[in-house]
This record gives C-alpha cells, structure tokens and sequence, in this order.
C-alpha cells in the first residue's frame, strides 16, 4: 500500500510529483481524518490478502507527526492486515531529520527510512533547489541511525547542472561511507510543467552522463551493492520490496491524494485512482464521497504495461510471470520480442526475459518496441 502525504517545505525545480509547499500550517488532523476513511473503503479491494510492505511517500512526509503515522499503521492493521515482518518505509528529508523525531517513526512502526539527500555538494543542492545542506545530509543520516534503523535507502541524484564524474563519485563515495542497506540512484530529468523545463539548466552532455552512470555503477559494486533495477541497487538481501512489487506488475492499493492501485480480480485488471489536489480529497472524504475512478486495463495495454515495469529489472521476468499477471498468452509479444533480439536489445533464454547491456543503456527505445498499435 502506498499512501501518500502531499506536501513539502518547498517545491524544487525539478520535481513534477503531486507535491505542494505548504502555504500555511499543516493541516495534519483533517488530513490524516481522510486517510482513515479512505483506508475502510479502499480495504475492501484487499480482497483478503495482507499488506507486505507500506510506503509513506509525498511530499515530505517527515513533517507529518509519528502519531499520524501511527493512527494510519493501526488502522492498517485493523481493517487490512499487515504480514508478518511488512517493509514500512518512510520518506525523510534532511531538513526534518533528529534522531528523537526518527526513535519515534520507528516506534510508531516503521522499519525502514529512505533519506531524500541528493547530493553531498552544497553547489549542487543549491542547483537543486534543495532547502538542506551537505552537513545536515550527513546528520540526517547519523540521525537514523542513532534512532536505530537498519534500514536506509539513500536518494542520490547525477546529471546534475555543470556535474562532472568525479563530482558524482565524491556523491556516491560520501554515501557508501554510511554503509546504507539500499542505494537510489536517479538521473536528473526534465519534466514538463516544472520550473526546470521553464528554465533549464546546464546540464552535461550525454556522453559525460554515460560515464557519470558507468562511474556510480562501478563504485557500488565495489562496495557491495547489486543493481538490480536502473534506479535501484542493494545489499543482497535488501532490496526494497515495495518497489520489487510494482516492477514485477504486483498488486497495491493507495490512499491519499492522487494516490493509485492496481488490483486484478474476477473482472481482470483495473486501475483507480484518488481526487488528486489534497484539500477536494479532505473535501470528499468528509462528505462520504471518496469514490475512485476506476480503468480497466486490457489487451495490449495491459501486455505494454507489464513490459515497462518489467524490464527495469535487471534479471528481467520470466514468461510465467507475465502470463500470471497478465492472464495473457506471452506469444502475443512474440513480433516485438523477435525485433528487440534482432536489434540486440533483448534476451530470452530458457524462459527468461531480460534487455541486453545495449538494451538496459538504451530502455527506452527497448521498450518503445512494445508500444500498442493504434487501432
């Protein structure tokens, strides 16, 4: 389950996510009010099966209370269920980081923290638009642990305005340092309708990004993290599986504000999604009217959409799985899957599908091949 906690200190540049900087004060109580109501309607598309993993995502959800997050996590418990030993990662931004506030998240169940860093080099953060420093990146991270989480996903961005591969290095180095369980390592990207895209910066050129990727890559696997999505790299047990789950076309359920799910049941699979601006969904919350829109998703969509998820996984997907999730025959990818092993993009060995090293480096166009054709 994800649920989502929309607002932030400040909207950064680049971000493109259903955030909002906080204009006034948190309106906490009503808020966390909704998503309780929201969880006994959205409870019955469980369907009986419990949770393994919950995700606090925004937004900053640090400047939520950990009594907030505590009333959302019983209420879970209560009308879902919760595995036994579920993932529960929270988001945090080193603005909001002490390790009393972190002792408490932890109290209040979470298990696992993902730290919004960025970047350990105050030029760039301010590049960023980030409100935090270097110093208190580093504090947040001490700060976790004291609070004794073990464990932390680091966020790194490269790509980043005038970036050159030492600069990333130093990023990735500082964080390795920290011995972090999970590593997430974005490449900046400009998004339409944000104020980068407005305004954009200068940022280095493919061939220097190539190398900047090839850099973070080899100094995690000397450190002992595999990658084993295009974003994602662990220790050998700790993948994050609340990500794992949508990568592999899973099932999940969302609360909150624009928050989605994805559900197959007897009528196949369908998609719902929440009012997306968080005062109309306070707003229909308490007039008992949190109805979702619901999306069937079928056919080739249904096939293109396993693709895109799937094939961010460096192991890629088995046919089983595909035909398990999808309920299709893999046979009707067969034209796109013949293409993409012509072009040197993909391989299929005993049942298994995963992209090339040219594959993974050019995905996009990998996964372009899969696109539906118009009718």
């Amino acid at each position: 389950m994800y649920v989502h906690l929309p607002w932030c200190e400040k909207k950064c540049p680049y971000c493109d996510f259903n955030s909002h900087p906080l204009r006034q004060v948190l309106p906490e109580e009503a808020y966390v009010k909704a998503l309780l109501q929201d969880l006994e309607i959205t409870a019955l598309q469980a369907g009986g099966r419990a949770l393994c993993s919950v995700f606090f995502g925004g937004g900053t959800p640090s400047l939520f209370s950990a009594q907030s997050v505590a009333a959302v996590l019983e209420s879970t418990h209560k009308l879902i269920g919760l595995a036994d030993k579920a993932e529960i990662t929270l988001e945090a931004n080193p603005g909001s980081a002490n390790a009393k506030r972190f002792a408490a998240y932890r109290d209040a169940g979470v298990n696992r923290l993902s730290l919004g860093l960025q970047s350990f080099s105050d030029p760039q953060l301010k590049a960023l638009g980030r409100i935090h420093d270097e110093d208190q990146s580093r504090q947040a991270v001490m700060a976790a642990r004291d609070a004794g989480f073990e464990q932390i996903n680091i966020d790194l961005m490269h790509g980043l305005p005038g970036q050159s591969t030492s600069a990333a290095a130093h990023d990735i180095e500082s964080a390795i340092a920290f011995s972090p369980e999970h590593l997430s390592l974005y490449q900046l990207t400009i998004e339409p309708n944000t104020r980068f895209a407005a305004e954009p910066p200068p940022l280095p050129d493919e061939e220097t990004c190539w190398q900047i990727r090839c850099t973070l890559e080899e100094r995690a696997a000397g450190a002992g993290f595999e990658r084993y999505e295009v974003s994602a790299f662990s220790r050998p047990v700790n993948r994050c599986r609340h990500n794992l789950n949508y990568w592999e076309f899973g099932d999940y359920i969302g609360i909150g504000a624009g928050a989605h799910a994805k559900i197959t049941d007897r009528h196949g699979v369908r998609r719902y999604a929440r009012e997306k601006h968080p005062h109309r969904y306070i707003e229909t919350a308490v007039a008992g009217k949190l109805l979702p829109e619901i999306h069937p998703v079928t056919g080739s969509e249904l096939a293109f959409e396993f693709v895109l998820n799937a094939l961010r996984l460096k192991e890629g997907f088995s046919v089983a799985l595909f035909e398990q999730r999808t309920g299709l025959s893999w046979h009707c990818l067969s034209s796109a899957f013949e293409q993409a092993k012509d072009r040197g993009l993909l391989n299929i060995t005993n049942h298994q599908v995963c992209a090339t090293t040219l594959g993974y480096r050019f995905l996009d166009d990998l996964v372009g091949l899969f696109l539906p054709t118009p009718a």
